[in-house]
């Protein structure tokens, strides 16, 4: 018997890819349906957010999501993968770097930011991804892109390292963060460590480790419809708005912004929707006519 329709929250280990973590996820849960909303580096650790079943339909807006990360820089060392993982190509000194300097650094890179990725990342270039055209020897340019940074923080600063904070929107590269922040203070940097703590409404407090899911899987899932509930605003349906939401129909305008759980009179969600063109849209239905 596979496991409910629902999340799993991880807390991603070392030296695991996401894709590991889902491979583990599926036999844990009886099926190959499973999914990830929002790749982490190998090096990284946290909240790893997976969907099993039809909840996999749900990864596209979670992944969509703000998220909150914990995270060590190096200031004075520049790598090829803007991390810890790649070759090192220049050293500096970085004792004559001043708090003041750093935090005003830090002001400037909070906010709505244009942020160039890591090149060694997972951006596609002509339908390939960036990381496979580098280690392929290619020069890859990446493109800047629109990223919001909420919160950017210096928690404690021990040598050359600082821990600092950090709540973005998805798309937000902190290997990038780091890499600019020790560009502007002339020494260069990289990312030692990173532990996302947030996607969304689901936090580090809530993740099981994957020997806790090997103990108990099936208890660690949170149904569809909690899922749902817990991540987006709530719409109630009448039971003929249901049954026409379940048909595709559209339905008059939520008044709401973004994506909406559409409830049916029995508390399950029939739908996401979202309101387009003056009327309500279903984007994901969960129960068909």
């Amino acid at each position: 018997m596979t496991a409910p329709d629902g999340l799993v929250v991880v807390d991603k280990p070392a030296g695991w890819t996401s894709h590991d973590v889902v491979g583990r996820t599926r036999r844990l849960a009886r099926t190959r349906k499973v999914g990830h909303a929002g790749t982490l580096d190998p090096m990284a650790t946290g909240v790893l957010l997976l969907g099993i079943g039809k909840a996999t339909r749900l990864l596209g807006h979670l992944a969509l999501t703000d998220k909150e990360y914990d995270a060590t820089i190096r200031l004075g060392a520049t790598t090829v993968t803007d991390d810890a993982e790649g070759d090192v190509l220049e050293v500096r000194d970085a004792a004559g770097v001043t708090d003041e300097q750093l935090r005003a650094q830090v002001a400037l890179l909070t906010g709505d930011l244009l942020q160039v990725p890591s090149s060694v990342s997972a951006v596609k270039v002509d339908g390939v991804r960036s990381y496979a055209r580098v280690r392929a020897g290619q020069d890859v340019e990446l493109k800047a892109r629109a990223v919001t940074v909420s919160l950017f923080e210096i928690l404690d600063r021990r040598g050359d390292d600082l821990d600092v904070r950090v709540r973005c929107t998805s798309g937000t590269y902190i290997r990038a963060l780091a890499r600019d922040l020790g560009s502007a203070v002339g020494v260069g940097g990289h990312l030692r460590a990173l532990r996302r703590t947030r996607v969304g409404p689901f936090r580090l407090g809530a993740a099981r480790t994957l020997e806790q899911l090997e103990k108990g899987f099936d208890d660690a899932v949170v149904p569809l419809d909690i899922a749902v509930a817990h991540s987006f605003p709530r719409r109630e349906l009448s039971e003929a708005e249901a049954l026409d939401l379940s048909y595709g129909k559209k339905l008059t305008p939520t008044g709401m912004a973004g994506t909406v759980g559409a409830f049916a009179p029995d508390g399950g969600c029939v739908a996401l929707v979202e309101d387009r063109a003056g009327v309500a849209r279903a984007s994901v239905v969960f129960r068909p006519a």
